[in-house]
């Protein structure tokens, strides 16, 4: 079980784009590329892990997941809205994602939409989140010690049993999720 505590505990949960890190002007899209590249660096798999690409920006224009950008650039509000779809993305499918922001995006491009008020909301809850995995990992740990206690290969089994336990954790948060997406109402197109 040591092996997996210095793994899990020397991982960094914790990378976000704060609006401290955006700059106050509009971005050309390799500079918001550049600018996911820096804050998620740590967390690829791979070096050769792309964390966000220009085609990935454009469909996401495309698929109306985010308003459309001026001139090419985009503004903060832009990046924080990226920055909450590389977050969906890694669960939810494309049109899960467009319907989570549909009223966002279209309050957003009215202009009657507090963009940063709601990131800073998010950061703040994404914080809380990596400290109550924290906390909640040891017992996640201690409970699968428990189970493998008299088996062989018992570190291997451990981990097995550890990515299984945060799988489905994972699966029964993006359920929970799923179910308050289906219960979102499509934007009045006026």
């Amino acid at each position: 079980m040591t092996r997996i505590n210095e793994i899990l505990k020397t991982s960094r949960f914790d990378n976000q784009i704060t609006t401290e890190d955006i700059p106050n002007l509009d971005l050309y899209m390799d500079q918001v590329i550049q600018l996911f590249e820096r804050t998620f660096k740590d967390s690829k798999r791979s070096e050769k892990d792309k964390i966000i690409t220009k085609t990935m920006i454009n469909n996401y224009a495309k698929g109306n997941l985010l308003f459309p950008s001026k001139n090419k650039r985009y503004s903060k509000e832009h990046v924080m809205l990226i920055s909450l779809i590389y977050e969906l993305k890694g669960i939810l499918t494309i049109q899960d994602i467009k319907r989570t922001l549909s009223h966002i995006n279209q309050q957003s491009s009215e202009g009657t939409f507090d963009v940063e008020g709601f990131y800073e909301s998010y950061l703040k809850l994404a914080t809380q989140n990596v400290t109550t995995f924290e906390s909640e990992l040891d017992h996640h740990i201690e409970n699968v010690k428990k189970q493998v206690e008299e088996m062989e290969e018992e570190e291997y089994v451990q981990q097995v049993l550890a990515i299984l336990t945060f799988i489905n954790m994972s699966n029964i948060y993006r359920k929970a999720a799923e179910k308050l997406i289906d219960s979102i109402s499509e934007p009045s197109t006026n």
